[in-house]
């Protein structure tokens, strides 16, 4: 061959291996290709999700949480474990929570209890007055005695049948209130048999399956899926709907709280301190579809479900607060304002949301068997919040209780439509009551979620990246 002809061999060469770098670079990653089109059980596409929380609820839910309304979560993390003995809590300093100095807690929500929210409810007299109501959830804005003989006897109001979490005795000398900011959710370092034994006993003894049904890649099940988990899937899809939503919620929350463990991964420190950031290995062993056996995705899925269903809940409850009488009480009234105000601007954004899951497609059908579902489905889940008592690490802990909580305040939410409908506008309600920690707890857990969605999107920008510099 001639010298000219090996060169122009050599060209078309290089230029068809610039071609090939060119038209891959925008190929996308295959996480992207797989987590896309239409939700399963639902008319929602995973797009519309994207562009709906990235630009128009994330920046809002994030300054919302910067408030100091949601940034301070009283939490008991002593609760000892209901169902196995402890193996000690973590010992690794990252894992450490710092409880909130009674000082810096503003003073409206340490003296208003767990369920006082506006100035008038926080009034000391009002406040002795009222002693034997500590444990009424709905807004005290009311002065009169009637008002106050209607607090006493809705007190004995138990409304823990449409609880779908345990809730933390905010009165126990163990509850402290923490500042979520100065404890951010992020990888500690808590992993291995302590922590897989809580998330087993969610899927395994929680979720509505046989325990000769094994999840895939469950590093505890005798068989590690051999066939990839496609048996598990085809089980999965002959449940009824209910059944399927309840795993599917455990999957998404497992999805979301390993997003924001990936995207604030402990780094190597510098200058003897901890830095925290994305890390692109950890995220492809969690969710790439090859190293996951297809899994990640699925998981990634479910997120985007878990979204729609707290989603949905922000939508149906946004009339308990557009009322007159419900403040976001903490003392500072010019920020309360702000704060109710940019609380009732997400509301609004939320009903705005063209493709709701439809909550009424559950527990439909014959009236004594959905009833029986139901509580079964609440049960279930209520004995998963106990399980949160049982993780080793208290920052993982306190974020797994308020995540919890806050998907139970959203069911809760979502089958109290009749309740929330027959709302009075001028005074509390005995029918259907929140918290304020199931306040905090909803709103930061869906924080989390829509976080999470955002995260992702970082994260598929840093895969095309890597892919792009590796070429």
């Amino acid at each position: 061959m001639s010298r000219g002809l090996r060169r122009a061999g050599a060209g078309q060469g290089a230029a068809a291996a610039v071609q090939l770098l060119v038209t891959l670079s925008f190929l996308p990653s295959v996480v992207e290709a797989q987590v896309a089109g239409v939700l399963d059980d639902c008319l929602c596409d995973v797009d519309s999700i994207d562009n709906f929380n990235n630009y128009k609820i994330f920046p809002k839910i994030k300054k919302l949480q910067e408030r100091d309304y949601f940034r301070y979560y009283k939490v008991n993390l002593k609760r000892p474990c209901p169902f196995w003995a402890e193996d000690g809590h973590c010992s690794i300093k990252d894992c450490h929570v710092e409880p909130c100095p009674e000082s810096k807690i503003p003073v409206g929500i340490k003296a208003g209890h767990s369920n006082k929210y506006s100035k008038v409810a926080n009034n000391t007299k009002e406040l002795e007055d009222c002693e034997q109501a500590n444990k009424l959830g709905a807004v005290n804005s009311t002065l009169s005695n009637q008002s106050k003989e209607a607090f006493i006897d809705w007190a004995r109001y138990d409304d823990s049948q449409d609880h779908f979490c345990e809730l933390d005795d905010e009165r126990s000398p163990a509850a402290q209130y923490v500042d979520l900011l100065l404890n951010p959710e992020r990888y500690t370092g808590y992993k291995g048999p302590s922590a897989w034994r809580v998330w087993n006993s969610i899927y395994e003894e929680n979720c509505f399956k046989p325990r000769s049904v094994y999840r895939p890649l469950n590093p505890l099940a005798p068989s590690r899926g051999e066939d990839d988990g496609e048996s598990f899937y085809t089980w999965l899809e002959g449940l009824c709907l209910e059944k399927r939503v309840f795993y599917k919620l455990m999957s998404g929350l497992h999805a979301s709280i390993n997003l924001h463990l990936c995207a604030n991964y402990l780094m190597e420190e510098t200058w003897g301190k901890p830095s925290w950031g994305p890390n692109i290995k950890e995220f492809k062993r969690r969710f790439d579809p090859i190293e996951t056996k297809g899994e990640g995705p699925r998981r990634l899925k479910n997120l985007y479900f878990l979204y729609l269903i707290e989603l949905r809940a922000l939508s149906k409850v946004a009339p308990y607060f557009e009322r007159s009488i419900v403040d976001l009480y903490t003392g500072n009234m010019e920020e309360d304002a702000d704060t109710k105000t940019l609380l009732l601007s997400i509301f609004q954004d939320t009903k705005s949301f063209p493709m709701h899951f439809d909550e009424k497609s559950m527990f439909a059908g014959d009236k004594k068997g959905a009833k029986s579902l139901k509580e079964e489905f609440r049960l279930h889940f209520k004995n998963i919040s106990h399980i949160m008592d049982c993780v080793g690490c208290d920052k993982c802990r306190l974020w797994g209780k308020l995540q919890t909580q806050g998907l139970g305040t959203a069911l809760k939410i979502l089958f109290s439509e009749k309740e929330i409908q027959k709302l009075p506008e001028n005074s509390p309600s005995k029918g259907f009551q929140l918290t304020r920690q199931e306040i905090v707890a909803l709103l930061n857990a869906f924080g989390r979620l829509s976080t999470s969605i955002r995260e992702l999107q970082n994260f598929k920008v840093l895969l095309q990246h890597s892919r792009c510099h590796c070429m």
